[in-house]
């Protein structure tokens, strides 16, 4: 049976020995093998440069806000994932609103719109939105999850992009993200809001309820 020690040796073996077996197989390589290597290299680009492009045309990369049902609708058909944020005009929904521009312009893959809950009952009614603000997490056309107030992001107002970003990828509404958007979005006194609501404590007459 291995110690700890001689299993770990041997784990740093292995890994030496699949660097070693890399780097002569690239030493190996004829000019041929090379040429083939970087028109594999340039294809790649050529393809992740082409779904750019599209999902720009989509509206990707740019956080939109879009009005009524029939262009909710529109916005969605066809998206592999797409972020909804039902708002209204008030706080809690402002500090989401630079979160989620921010995500916008760095995660091209996703689509990310908002849209006035008041103004849109049917879809109010249809997702059940009951508090604001809310995020419809929407992948291949179909709601698979929801982020609702701040509840799942520490339950203040000042949590982090990266926050909301893990969020996102945790469901697949994004791809892995990085540790470098620099943002928090409390612009002037901290707040703390009730757990699991979203809904602003103190005595502001400004609150997160979908009445």
């Amino acid at each position: 049976m291995y110690s700890f020690h001689e299993l770990s040796v041997n784990a740093a073996k292995n890994v030496e020995d699949q660097i070693d077996n890399r780097l002569q197989a690239l030493e190996n390589l004829d000019a041929d093998d090379i040429e083939k290597l970087r028109q594999r290299r340039l294809h790649q680009m050529k393809l992740a440069a082409a779904q750019k492009q599209e999902w720009s045309k989509r509206g990707h990369g740019e956080y939109r806000e879009i009005f009524g049902e029939k262009e909710f609708f529109s916005e969605m058909k066809g998206e592999e994932r797409m972020v909804c944020h039902f708002f209204r005009e008030n706080w809690p929904c402002k500090v989401m609103d630079k979160h989620l521009q921010l995500l916008a312009q760095r995660h091209l893959e996703t689509k990310f719109v908002k849209i006035h809950a008041e103004k849109s009952p049917f879809l109010v009614e249809k997702l059940k939105v009951w508090m604001l603000p809310t995020l419809a997490l929407i992948k291949r056309e179909k709601t698979v999850d929801y982020v609702v107030g701040f509840g799942d992001l520490g339950g203040k107002d000042d949590f982090s992009t990266e926050m909301l970003a893990a969020r996102l990828a945790a469901h697949g509404l994004i791809n892995e993200p990085d540790s470098s958007y620099g943002h928090r979005a409390a612009a002037g006194p901290k707040r703390n809001l009730r757990h699991g609501g979203g809904q602003r404590g103190g005595d502001s007459d400004e609150d997160s309820d979908f009445d």
